[in-house]
């Protein structure tokens, strides 16, 4: 393990100019050679739009291996990349929502989805006002990589904390408006945590509802990351305050306004979202289900 980390700490050295030209030979190899999850990438584009026609899914189908091999190398090179850099190919647009949230000594809480790049997000830490950055993450199965992993959220000054640990360390945190919580939000909760479910992409997907529970529980600004790729290494993010439709949030009120809200964002580029997850595994394990899927503007203010 430690061979193969000091190879990719290597690799991660190399100008992101030529990691592209290994991202077009991994490309090739998922794509033509082992066809990694490609009947589970079409399966899902499918379900998930059944209007578009067939040939407008194989062009999505085939971009989103090309942006998933970028995705895999931008990875490897956040193991060195300066801050400086980071700023350069990752814009964060409205960041006026974190100076609101410190001046009303709430913490935040930063709901991002699974589009490319969201690993690039942890460099925000280096340019907000908050003292504390704290990216969520979950085990992976090799300690070995989960450490190093760890190491690259680590990085700006940021303070990763496991899934489990998180909900603890928010009642226990002061909430005076000095911290983020970054949360990719969309992930698949394992069959024994699912209790709640909502149509998001026109099928029953089971959601994690345990950001959700603090709406209710805490004055908590939460916060959503729009992502967009706008080039090769290139990305822009634009952050936007969720608001609650009454006074207060209502139980399950946030997770199905950042579900609608990360719909608007897949559907202007769906070719960015990460289509080889096992997303829609678990419908039978929902126990409630939320049917309302009205659309609704990105940016409810």
């Amino acid at each position: 393990m430690n061979i193969l980390f000091r190879i990719a700490l290597i690799f991660s050295r190399l100008p992101l100019k030529m990691l592209y030209l290994f991202s077009d030979l991994i490309f090739f190899v998922l794509y033509y050679v082992v066809g990694y999850r490609k009947k589970v990438v079409l399966q899902n584009l499918k379900n998930s739009f059944p209007d578009k026609p067939a040939h407008e899914i194989r062009i999505i189908h085939k971009d989103f291996f090309k942006n998933f091999s970028d995705y895999l190398v931008e990875t490897f090179k956040s193991f060195t990349i300066s801050s400086n850099e980071l700023r350069v190919r990752m814009q964060h647009i409205n960041q006026d929502v974190f100076r609101d949230a410190k001046n009303e000594g709430q913490n935040v809480i930063l709901l991002a989805g699974h589009v490319f790049n969201w690993e690039w997000l942890t460099a925000l830490a280096k340019i907000i006002p908050q003292e504390n950055s704290f990216p969520v993450y979950r085990k992976v199965q090799s300690s070995f990589w989960e450490e190093k992993m760890k190491s690259i959220r680590n990085r700006f000054g940021n303070q990763s904390l496991e899934a489990r640990e998180v909900i603890r360390h928010i009642f226990r945190n002061p909430n005076d408006g000095n911290s983020v919580y970054m949360f990719v939000a969309d992930q698949t909760p394992h069959y024994s945590e699912v209790t709640y479910g909502l149509n998001f992409l026109n099928q029953k997907t089971p959601a994690f509802v345990g950001y959700d529970k603090l709406s209710t529980r805490m004055e908590l600004a939460f916060i959503y990351c729009d992502m967009k790729k706008v080039g090769r290494g290139y990305y822009q993010v634009n952050y936007y305050r969720i608001y609650p439709e009454s006074e207060r949030f209502q139980e399950y009120e946030v997770v199905k306004q950042f579900h609608k809200l990360l719909e608007n964002t897949i559907d202007r580029r769906p070719d960015n979202y990460l289509w080889s997850h096992r997303r829609w595994k678990y419908q039978s394990a929902i126990k409630i289900m939320d049917e309302d899927h009205e659309q609704r503007p990105i940016g409810n203010e």
